[in-house]
């Protein structure tokens, strides 16, 4: 997985405990920005809907659903804005 707040890749077995941090920045891993079902679009900004909702997250919660997101958690949305961007630029 990729840390949210330093962008550099950590190793993981699958599992993350709700208290393990990045080794290169201290970032809070078990956090919603690190979940595979994070999704700012989404209501309470999750596409569980089982889920709890969560005020912070960037830090650590106790969250049940969490599942480790794979690869770049900002690359689509960076996408879709450069392809914005280039359509509309003069």
């Amino acid at each position: 997985m990729q840390c949210h707040a330093c962008r550099k890749e950590v190793s993981s077995s699958g599992r993350v405990a709700f208290r393990e941090e990045c080794p290169h920045c201290g970032a809070d891993l078990h956090s919603c920005v690190h979940c595979r079902f994070h999704d700012r679009g989404a209501y309470n900004e999750c596409r569980e809907s089982g889920a709890e909702r969560v005020g912070d997250k960037e830090k650590a919660n106790r969250c049940e659903y969490f599942q480790p997101a794979t690869g770049q958690g900002a690359a689509p949305a960076n996408d879709a804005r450069a392809k914005l961007e280039a359509l509309f630029r003069k």
